[in-house]
């Protein structure tokens, strides 16, 4: 069988090693730095691009499945996925990322929500959110404004158009362990963060715990609606097929 999946996080790689030892493979990630991480995948073929749903449709013809394992709030490209498997006939399953436990923190349902809960307050904030959506945190002092983001000339530039001097850009990539969320926290005496919930693969237990140890703030942005399913699922169903 010939699978494509779409996604180059760390369930991306598992189910690409895994259904790689019985079927045909091939991993699209957005980014140079995704293909970067599946390098080492022998018998996988990597594709690298950003795609709309009408550039994907061409690319899924030959496939028999399509399984979307991007990350749990990349909402826009589930839909172009599922919008071109739709056109394209090709079946979709959705691999969906266990949430985390958010304890101890306050919620928003998207940046601009979580920027305002800080705009008034004091201290120093941390946006580990990305780069999409670094303009929804202009409101706040850029003194106090800090971010991580991934090592790339994109997230760099990205940054910069936000107004954030070089010296409040923090270009690593992760996941990140307590200790050096900690050191970060600490270092930047860093009052308030402002994360997402990237689950188990993305650190968020890491990041909750050094934020409650330095006495930070935690704001998390809500995930959109996933109606996916585990990756365990997603494999039993795939073992049975052909």
């Amino acid at each position: 069988m010939k699978i494509l999946i779409f996604g180059g996080t760390t369930e991306g790689r598992i189910l690409a090693e895994q259904l790689g030892l019985r079927h045909r493979v091939t991993v699209s990630v957005a980014t140079p730095l995704g293909a970067e991480e599946l390098k080492d995948l022998n018998g996988v073929n990597v594709l690298c691009g950003r795609m709309s749903a009408e550039e994907m449709e061409p690319v899924l013809q030959g496939f028999d499945r399509c399984i979307d394992a991007t990350h749990p709030y990349a909402d826009l490209a589930s839909r172009e996925i599922r919008r071109a498997c739709d056109t394209a006939g090709i079946p979709l399953l959705r691999l969906s990322r266990p949430a985390s436990r958010a304890e101890n923190c306050l919620q928003a349902d998207d940046c601009r929500e979580a920027a305002e809960l800080v705009r008034k307050e004091e201290g120093n904030v941390l946006v580990t959110t990305g780069t999409k959506d670094l303009n929804a945190f202009s409101v706040i002092d850029p003194e106090r404004l800090y971010a991580r983001v991934l090592p790339t000339h994109e997230s760099l530039n990205a940054c910069e158009s936000a107004g954030l001097s070089h010296g409040h850009i923090i270009a690593m990539q992760g996941p990140f362990s307590e200790q050096l969320n900690r050191a970060i926290l600490e270092q930047l005496q860093i009052r308030w963060v402002i994360t997402k919930d990237g689950g188990e693969a993305g650190g968020f237990q890491e990041k909750q715990r050094a934020a409650e140890e330095t006495g930070a703030g935690l704001i998390l942005v809500r995930r959109p609606p996933d109606e996916g399913i585990s990756m365990e699922e997603i494999l039993k169903l795939l073992e049975e097929e052909p």
